[in-house]
């Protein structure tokens, strides 16, 4: 085998189903793992699924906006004020036609500069499965000036 071949060998493939975990197409986690790093993000995830209904909520220390978990199981529009339904509504539905790819607003909230993006999630095919709102305190983000690098 030439040097040239030799280098162009690919790193071991991991087995791709090890017991206990969910396999991915790019690796495997297990249902531990995969919760615990929803937490560990610095942003708060939420799940409605394709009836907009609230499926799930990741619980990072800092959560920005509190959830219980009576909203598992509630359709989003219950969980906004009135006046942000027609909004919510709007939103959806162009995930759903596929108009539309995020949506996104910024407030204060409590002295901090909250920024909440909405991303409809599809499957491969195109299937509309849900939404996903992250949201996350920008703050300190908006107060970076130059650069910092890790070398």
């Amino acid at each position: 085998m030439s040097d040239s071949a030799e280098n162009k060998k690919e790193a071991p493939i991991m087995k791709t189903e090890m017991e206990g975990t969910i396999p991915f197409e790019t690796g495997n986690l297990s249902k531990e793992e995969i919760e615990s790093t929803f937490n560990a993000l610095p942003v708060d995830v939420t799940f409605v699924d394709k009836d907009d209904t609230v499926r799930y909520f990741s619980q990072s220390k800092d959560r920005i906006f509190v959830r219980t978990k009576a909203v598992l199981g509630r359709k989003v529009q219950q969980c906004h004020p009135q006046k942000s339904i027609k909004v919510v509504n709007e939103i959806l539905e162009d995930f759903k036609s596929g108009k539309r790819d995020v949506a996104e607003f910024w407030m204060n909230f409590e002295g901090k500069l909250i920024h909440i993006r909405y991303f409809p999630v599809r499957s491969k095919s195109g299937e509309y499965l849900g939404c996903l709102e992250v949201t996350q305190d920008i703050t300190g983000i908006k107060r970076i000036e130059g650069e910092k690098r890790l070398l």
